[in-house]
């Protein structure tokens, strides 16, 4: 009991000193890491070797990973490729269901973008549906912004859900996390469509107009992009990675359907994460614009590594926070306790929800709770592949479970759409408690037909 009860405590001291202390999480992990290794006992001469373990090996797996896939969002996001991506789901799709359209671009979009980010760059859009089709703009940036948060949070190469797959051990192979991340993100995007259209009928008093700061960055933004590049070039630094770390999952299975020749080998080397991002950070490089391409190069190469390099000072503490929670019998005893509860699969789930709710940030909650069930998968029955990527979905479904003030995507949502705060709550808050229930149970679902 007196392990359960300094667990406690350690998530109490991660909440409270991100929320009251305003302390960065980056911090906060790493003190709980370091109170945790006195709390538990560990001997002082190993606190700091098991903390730096912790952190150089998670990075060491999946930080390339994260700042290539920051950078490859930061291009799509500055060359107005997410734009190209929106009209072109538009032209395919038509304005027949305008909050389906714009919840499918959100869900496409966040994908490489971040929801914040893509929020703002698809706002305008958003707006002029809206307009053109005589629709609630609740309802349509309720669908926009739960579209972006699926994919944000269960698909990568989102850091999210790279950084929690790694803390299961999953960074060679999330080929297999991409692929049940797209179907559970599409439920949660359905189930976030589901709300929001629950508010197409409705006549929602506004706000009379967006801060004149948000407005005038957002067409500036829009100028900015000057002509947009073809549908072809936007959508090949998405599609192409993810296909080449799928592929490179096929060609690992114990079957080898593909063989172990030469083709095999190939693919097998292309389809690491690593390599994989980097050929669709070549293939991004033809949306640069300017009369010196190296130079652009450069700016979105220094932005995207300012963007990744709190992800990954957190990813590295959550690291650390886990290598920590490894070296004590809690996993053991947290583990045999939960199994003969049956919680299984929606352990993970309430952990990162409680998170989540509490301290606001989707990637703290899903860092730090992949690092705090590591250690029991065993007992909980799910130390397997699937069972790991199984326990990342759990844990993206409980991180967006949910979305309120103290979530910058909230505001994001709220101030950009002209909605009260008390609409906000009724509209975004109540779609990603929906979306997350949605989530939970879809994985339960998968769980009990391949576990």
């Amino acid at each position: 009991m007196t392990l359960v009860l300094i667990l406690a405590l350690l998530i109490a001291f991660i909440v409270l000193a991100t929320t009251k202390l305003k302390l960065h999480p980056f911090l906060a992990l790493l003190g709980a890491a370091f109170i945790g290794g006195f709390a538990y006992q560990v001997p002082s001469n190993e606190i700091v070797k098991h903390i730096a373990t912790g952190f150089g090996g998670i990075l060491g797996g999946i930080g390339l990973v994260i700042a290539i896939g920051t950078i490859i969002g930061v291009i799509l996001e500055r060359t107005g490729a997410a734009i190209t991506l929106a009209e072109t789901v538009i032209k395919v799709m038509g304005k027949r269901f305008p909050t389906l359209t714009i919840s499918i671009i959100g869900y496409l979009v966040s994908i490489p973008v971040f929801c914040d980010s893509g929020y703002i760059i698809l706002n305008s859009l958003k707006e002029a549906l809206a307009k053109q089709m005589k629709v609630s703009l609740v309802a349509m940036s309720v669908a926009l912004a739960t579209g972006l948060y699926a994919t944000h949070t269960f698909v990568p190469p989102t850091p999210g859900p790279i950084a929690a797959a790694a803390n299961l051990g999953l960074e060679s192979n999330l080929g297999l996390v991409i692929l049940v991340g797209l179907f559970v993100a599409f439920v949660t995007a359905m189930a976030g469509l589901w709300w929001a259209n629950r508010f197409l009928k409705q006549d929602i008093e506004l706000l009379p107009e967006i801060h004149s700061d948000q407005l005038a960055k957002t067409e500036e933004l829009r100028k900015s992009y000057g002509q947009l590049p073809s549908a072809t070039a936007a959508f090949l630094p998405i599609i192409l990675p993810i296909a080449l770390i799928c592929l490179g999952t096929i060609v690992a299975f114990p079957s080898k359907p593909l063989g172990t020749g030469t083709i095999a080998q190939v693919l097998a080397f292309f389809g690491q994460p690593v390599v994989a991002l980097l050929a669709g950070l070549i293939a991004a490089l033809g949306l640069l614009k300017g009369s010196s391409k190296a130079d652009e190069f450069n700016k979105v190469v220094v932005e995207g590594i300012v963007l990744a390099a709190p992800i990954l000072l957190i990813t590295g503490a959550g690291g650390s926070f886990g290598a920590i929670l490894k070296a004590t019998p809690l996993g053991d005893y947290l583990g045999q306790t939960l199994s003969s509860l049956g919680v299984g699969i929606f352990m993970p789930f309430i952990v990162a929800a409680a998170l989540k709710t509490a301290q606001g940030s989707t990637t703290v909650a899903l860092v730090a709770t992949s690092a705090l069930v590591a250690p029991m998968l065993p007992q909980l029955g799910l130390d397997s592949d699937m069972g790991r990527v199984l326990t990342v979905m759990a844990i993206g479904a409980g991180g967006m479970t949910v979305s309120h003030a103290n979530d910058s995507f909230f505001w994001v949502v709220s101030q950009f759409s002209r909605m009260k705060v008390a609409t906000a709550y009724k509209a975004q808050t109540v779609a990603t408690l929906t979306q997350g229930i949605a989530g939970i149970i879809t994985v339960w679902i998968l769980s009990l037909v391949f576990l």
